[in-house]
């Protein structure tokens, strides 16, 4: 085929389709655009570069919209570790108050609330308490907080706990943190709370975690009075292994550990990661538990935090979004509820806090996304009977029981990690951006043979294509007005007719009535009378 030569190249301007053609480097273009050639040649090329920028653009499109679609894969994958942090361990008693803390005007507030009391039954319930009933004229208290019942009335710790180590170290009351929960008040080992330092193992099997032997103490169970939803029929320890970023949920996620048995819990941990949206819909915001009586409009600006809010977890959102809606129902909140909201009343609790937080759990009325990064603990339980004969003579004498109260109240508690190793379960974008730049630019030179710098090579020609066809369109217009201009003022012509109107007193012709008349009344040849109107002939017409 003929190319064009340098010069003729030189000579052809930059926005000249032929010449991009001849030096772009998409392949198929100097075939179609190029000079010489048969014309069916040409149609053939013609047709070829088309498809193959028909088939490009449909499988751009099918990966750009792929990519819109926002997929997400799942990874699980197993790592190791040197040492783990260990969890929180949260211990709530299954009976939420004993009964030789009881008094009267306890019951006279908190019996028909909590416990399913009528006020003509209290004598009757004293009795079966083993307590003398109300003395003649007993006055009830004005006030009464239902948190201070269950923080005086509620097991122990101290009298709970007969034995615990970490690690084979000694530990003790004092490293367990009091918390609230439904079941009443609850205590949780290695909570981290008032930034405490968290423990850790080096070691995975038993000996290197956390071992406990607990008093269940129940001969202090209430007397189950009538059959309710908040009675229970169990004995035991309800136990909760969490993340210290969580709070404990113990009631609807918790185990249970009975008297006469050892239990071996053998822990693994997992970390779970999920995306935001447009990929997920994990959230790490924390919600505010108070209610707001007046929210804000659109315009005003969120109110400031009072302090630096929690991590966000699952479970802290559905405790923050309980909160909220018996406050915004009551007016308060219950003992486990975050927030500053106070604590209701007994008769708040019957008449309105229950209630509503039962018509909420069956709505199913909040709806909290997965937290981003969250931590959790699989768990295998095992339980033997304990304590042998012998056993229970040495607890026995060791505690100043009998053997049959041992056998019914004691139990041992053993938590440790299986392995060093954790799994991970992550989430992960199925299709990010630099694979569908790679994907465009594998289907570009599959097709067309170009690349990035031909796209910089076609913007470039139309930038051309701009300057010379446009831009200059308008430059010759300008040059072509400014020239039409320059030769209406330099027409010979209207030269001509300048001098015309400029030319001197005696070339001006004389009119032929002047030639007779007498010398004395001839004028002075060199003076004109301008006065006379025949002075000066018809002028005649100036043509161009």
């Amino acid at each position: 085929m003929k190319r064009p030569s340098g010069l003729e190249e030189a000579q052809s301007p930059a926005s000249d389709i032929r010449v991009f053609a001849s030096s772009c480097s998409m392949h198929g273009l100097v075939h179609v655009f190029g000079p010489g050639g048969p014309m069916a040649r040409r149609g053939l090329w013609t047709t070829a570069v088309l498809l193959a920028l028909a088939t490009l653009l449909y499988q751009v499109a099918g990966r750009v919209r792929y990519y819109g679609e926002f997929h997400h894969e799942t990874a699980l994958e197993e790592r190791e570790s040197r040492r783990l942090t260990f969890p929180a361990v949260t211990l709530c008693n299954i009976n939420p108050l004993r009964r030789s803390r009881l008094t009267p005007n306890d019951l006279h507030w908190a019996g028909p609330a909590l416990l399913g009391l009528e006020p003509t039954e209290h004598a009757a319930y004293l009795r079966a308490l083993g307590q003398p009933p109300a003395p003649p004229g007993f006055m009830p208290s004005p006030t009464f907080d239902v948190a201070r019942l269950y923080a005086r009335a509620g097991h122990a710790l101290e009298d709970m706990l007969l034995a615990c180590r970490y690690r084979g170290w000694l530990c003790g009351p004092e490293n367990f943190t009091t918390v609230f929960t439904r079941m009443g008040q609850c205590y949780t080992f290695n909570s981290g709370a008032e930034g405490a330092e968290l423990l850790t193992t080096p070691k995975g099997g038993m000996g290197n975690g956390l071992e406990v032997l607990l008093d269940v103490q129940q001969d202090e169970y209430l007397p189950v009075w009538r059959d309710t939803e908040e009675t229970p029929f169990e004995v035991g320890i309800r136990v909760q292994v969490h993340s210290q970023e969580e709070p404990p949920l113990i009631d609807q996620l918790g185990f249970g550990a009975a008297p006469g048995y050892q239990t071996f819990v053998s822990c693994q941990k997992q970390q779970l990661s999920f995306l935001p949206p447009p990929w997920g819909d994990c959230s790490s915001v924390s919600l505010d538990p108070d209610f707001e009586p007046e929210p804000s409009g659109p315009l005003d600006p969120p109110r400031p935090s009072l302090g630096p809010s929690p991590p966000y977890s699952l479970i802290g959102c559905r405790l923050a979004c309980e909160s909220r809606y018996v406050a915004r129902k009551c007016g308060c909140r219950m003992m486990h509820m975050p927030g500053g909201a106070p604590v209701c009343s007994p008769p708040q609790y019957k008449d309105c806090a229950h209630p509503a937080l039962d018509a909420m759990l069956q709505k199913d009325a909040c709806t909290c996304p997965n937290p981003c990064a969250s931590t959790r603990y699989a768990k295998e339980l095992s339980m033997v009977r304990m304590p042998s004969r012998a056993a229970a003579r040495y607890l026995a004498r060791k505690h100043n029981r009998s053997e049959a109260y041992i056998a019914e109240n004691v139990l041992m508690l053993d938590i440790f990690f299986e392995a060093l190793n954790y799994e991970t379960v992550e989430q992960k974008k199925a299709y990010e951006m630099s694979e569908l730049l790679g994907d465009i630019g594998g289907q570009m030179g599959l097709f067309i043979g170009a690349s990035l710098l031909t796209v910089l090579e076609i913007l470039d020609y139309l930038c051309e294509v701009f300057r010379d066809r446009v831009l200059g369109y308008f430059w010759n217009q300008k040059r072509s007005q400014r020239h039409s201009s320059a030769n209406l003022a330099s027409h010979p012509s209207l030269c001509r007719h300048q001098d015309a109107l400029f030319l001197s007193t005696h070339l001006l012709p004389r009119h032929p009535a002047l030639d007779g008349a007498s010398a004395s009344s001839r004028p002075h040849p060199d003076i004109l009378d301008v006065a006379s109107p025949h002075v000066f002939p018809p002028s005649p017409q100036i043509k161009f």
